[in-house]
């Protein structure tokens, strides 16, 4: 009886696609399929991680970075610091400005402080000739009366440097100085002075004024005083020396003779300059 061969069943064929779940598999193990924006992948087994904190990073700058970051880093300090000065500095300045305010307007009430009054006394001029051709060399003596007699509390130092000029229709005859003294509260002190005069040239229109004005009797004067004072309040205070200047417009019949003159007018600069 002959053998019978039964047919084995063929092997199903190989299969391109692999089995279910072995693409994930590989996936995970390998990169994933398409990033991820809800996290980082699960670190692979053997993998250590270290957090870092955000600030740390952010502070903490590389080596070859540190000195730039350094300096970078200093300037807002230097800044508030320069600020802090700048203020400080300020209201220094400020506070200093308000006390020397506040002290010279206590000694402003205390003391009451009034500028001082001049007149001249008399003049007597020689070496005026209307009539002289060449110039003329002027001679003049004066005598001014200084009044403070308005200042109760406050004296007056007229320093050395003072200067006193006579002029005749803008033309300047003749100069002297001012002597130097102290004058105290309430005191009326009347000086004098030589005024010398030297190349003096009038042009013809003043010669004929001049003469007309001595025939008339009555030649216009300007007097004019340049002096340095300073203020004493009592026996220890003392302001800065200041100029005082004051113009008299006087009017004499004879050229020797005493003068018709008013109150002189006088310039000076407000009690806040003088410290």
């Amino acid at each position: 009886m002959a053998d019978r061969i039964h047919p084995m069943p063929a092997p199903p064929p190989p299969s391109s696609s692999p089995p279910p779940g072995h693409d994930a598999a590989v996936a995970t193990e390998t990169t994933p399929l398409h990033p991820s924006f809800r996290g980082a992948p699960p670190p692979s087994p053997g993998t250590y991680i270290i957090q870092i904190p955000k600030d740390q990073v952010l502070r903490v700058p590389p080596p070859d970075r540190a000195r730039r970051y350094k300096k970078l880093a200093a300037r807002p300090a230097r800044r508030r610091r320069l600020r802090h000065a700048c203020c400080g500095a300020f209201c220094g300045v400020l506070l200093l400005f308000l006390l020397a305010a506040a002290f010279v307007g206590v000694v402003y009430l205390v003391f009451r402080p009034r500028a001082p009054s001049f007149s001249v006394a008399s003049l007597s001029i020689r070496g005026l000739d209307a009539l002289a051709v060449s110039s003329l060399t002027p001679q003049i003596d004066a005598a001014v009366r200084a009044d403070n007699g308005a200042n109760k509390k406050t004296g007056i130092d007229y320093r050395g440097g003072g200067e006193v000029t006579v002029s005749y229709s803008g033309e300047r005859l003749a100069a002297g100085p001012w002597p130097a003294f102290h004058q105290a509260p309430r005191n009326v002190t009347v000086f004098s002075t030589a005024l010398a005069g030297g190349g003096v040239s009038l042009t013809e229109e003043q010669r004929k004024r001049l003469a007309a004005d001595q025939a008339a009797g009555a030649v216009p004067l300007a007097v004019d005083a340049i002096v340095p004072v300073r203020l004493r309040f009592g026996k220890v205070l003392r302001t800065w020396t200041v100029d005082v200047k004051a113009r008299c417009e006087v009017t004499v019949n004879k050229l020797a003779a005493a003068p018709a003159s008013r109150e002189c007018m006088v310039k000076v600069r407000p009690l806040w300059w003088w410290w």
